[in-house]
């Protein structure tokens, strides 16, 4: 007798659900505005009976705030990293320069503020913020260290949607994990975990109210993907992908979410009664090799209690509708012009090829070296890029800096769910995906982009490649001039101020470290007119690092802060 099929049948049925021990869903705190302070730092909590569980978080025990931008604006983020551990944290979705990316070069010490900025370019959508730091990617995100980003614009705002957070627009980052027998979260032997977390929560429930109910889903996991429906099998209305509005919504009753990927979807609720209950599901069940969570094992380097299973990711109650709710589904959404075929000059082709033990995937037979560009893009080129997968494992691919459209699949026409801009998408086993971006803005010979499997082993273990966006024009008209500059005062109390005797010197990246060379502060492209703020420093001895923004050159200078 099989007793884990008894007992996952007993969780699915909706007599044992009422009596299953539920946790309220976690729903993140948000930050709006145009100033944000991120601490990275390790923590701890109560996960579950028993020790509590060492995590990560960002400004609190686990995962981190909700950022509310605004498209046109220009954010600033403060990014304090407390844990014992260099990190990253990448933009994810973002359109912006590669120098505040937060990819594996861009590293933050242990103590040190990192403030990238950049104007908020994007379409209304859901992204996210996470660690990407090279070889540690996955065990910094198993400790919860992550986020989101929701990007509002006016015609989006436009529309009668659902959007009153933690209400009726509802943010789930679905994930899962394993324990040690003290409670720990443990990402050995394999991939996968063993129970669901979504926002932080175990086993969670929600009360949604009787109306069109939005949910925005990220797929946060390590590896695992997901095929969503609900339990009584109703349809469920696609309104977003990665990087914004559909044009339409798409009704669907199930959806493949992978990992990196994000969906905005409308459930329509408006027809239940008070006090019924739903689930959100995963239709894992029955998916052949290849399909990451698919495996069949329970236990080993691959095994899972929720492999190759149908399983509950968030109960839903029915609620009272809201005074102000919206139950009726828009017949469209917002008109894009999307990229096509015939719009790309440049045509490139990657292979998923085989790596070595422990290093399972490569692209093009290359593992990943921070000290190699693998890819040459020109400011301003539209491009046709193929990923070729003839092997025996699906994987998420994602590209930095831009969003892009699915043009064609090796195994399919493109699903309609997967119809608008994307920045991450499902490569199937012995499938080839293709699609058109545009690689517009920003070029920065220096800091590259990244391009990748985003299952974190298979990152951190070098199926990554580097591309960086060349001005060719600028690059020809740039100078040679003498790298030169003062700081003024000096001592100094608050503020520090930099000039230069040559007006055309600027400044591409400025780092403090004190006395002992521990980085203290790392400015990307500063704005020194506004000067370096020192009022948080201790008295002493720091020394200043400024790279060039032409030459690429550094020079350093001593300062003291009294």
């Amino acid at each position: 007798m099989n007793f884990r099929n008894i007992i996952t049948g007993l969780l699915l049925t909706p007599g044992f659900a009422a009596i299953a021990q539920y946790n309220t869903l976690r729903i993140p705190d948000t930050l709006s505005g145009t100033s944000f302070n991120l601490i990275v730092k390790d923590t701890f909590m109560q996960m579950r009976p028993g020790n509590v569980t060492i995590t990560g978080g960002i400004n609190t025990d686990y995962w981190g705030p909700t950022i509310f931008m605004q498209q046109g604006d220009t954010v600033h983020m403060n990014v304090r990293n407390l844990t014992n551990d260099t990190t990253t944290m990448h933009w994810h979705g973002m359109h912006l320069a590669a120098v505040m990316d937060g990819g594996p070069q861009q590293v933050i010490p242990p103590g040190t503020l990192w403030q990238p900025y950049w104007k908020v370019k994007n379409n209304a959508a859901t992204y996210w913020y996470h660690p990407h730091l090279h070889g540690m990617t996955e065990e910094q995100m198993v400790k919860g260290i992550g986020g989101f980003i929701i990007i509002r614009d006016a015609a989006e705002a436009a529309l009668a949607l659902p959007r009153t957070y933690g209400v009726d627009d509802i943010p789930l980052a679905l994930t899962s994990r394993r324990f040690d027998t003290a409670n720990q979260f443990s990402y050995l032997p394999g991939p996968y975990g063993d129970y669901m977390v979504v926002n932080g929560t175990m086993n969670p429930k929600a009360s949604l109210p009787k109306q069109l109910v939005r949910l925005r889903i990220l797929n946060a996991e390590m590896e695992r993907g997901y095929n969503l429906g609900f339990s009584d099998n109703r349809p469920f209305y696609v309104i977003a992908n990665d990087g914004g509005l559909l044009n339409a919504p798409v009704s669907v009753t199930r959806m493949k979410l992978m990992v990196g990927e994000r969906v905005e979807m409308l459930v329509n609720l408006s027809g239940d009664n008070i006090g019924d209950s739903l689930d959100l599901m995963a239709y894992n069940a029955g998916f052949p090799l290849g399909f990451p969570g698919g495996e069949p094992g329970t236990t080993g380097a691959f095994g899972s209690l929720l492999n190759n299973i149908n399983f509950k990711l968030l109960h839903i109650d029915v609620a009272a509708a809201t005074s102000a709710a919206v139950t009726v589904l828009p017949s469209t959404l917002v008109s894009n012009t999307y990229l096509t075929a015939s719009d790309a000059t440049v045509t490139r082709t990657l292979n998923v090829t085989e790596g070595t033990p422990g290093t399972p995937f490569h692209f093009d037979n290359t593992p990943f070296d921070l000290a190699t560009i693998n890819k040459t893009v020109n400011l301003n080129a539209t491009e046709k890029w193929t990923v070729i997968n003839n092997n025996v494992f699906g994987h998420s691919f994602h590209i930095h800096d831009v969003q892009f459209k699915i043009i064609s699949r090796g195994t399919g026409a493109p699903a309609a769910y997967e119809s608008g801009w994307k920045d991450s998408y499902y490569l199937e086993r012995n499938d080839s995906v293709s699609f058109v971006a545009r690689f517009d803005d920003y070029a920065d010979a220096l800091h590259p982009f990244m391009y990748h499997c985003h299952f974190a082993p298979h990152e951190d273990g070098g199926m990554m490649g580097q591309f960086v966006v060349k001005d060719a024009v600028a690059v020809a008209e740039t100078s040679k001039h003498e790298v030169d500059f003062t700081i003024s005062p000096n001592p100094a109390k608050t503020k520090i101020y930099i000039s230069f005797p040559d007006p055309a010197t600027k400044a591409y990246y400025v780092t403090i470290t004190n006395a002992v060379g521990r980085t203290i502060v790392m400015l990307p492209r500063p704005r020194l007119t506004d000067g370096i703020d020192v009022s948080s420093f201790t008295r002493g001895v720091y020394y200043l690092r400024l790279i060039d923004e032409d030459t690429k050159s550094g020079v350093t200078r001593k300062f003291i802060v009294e």
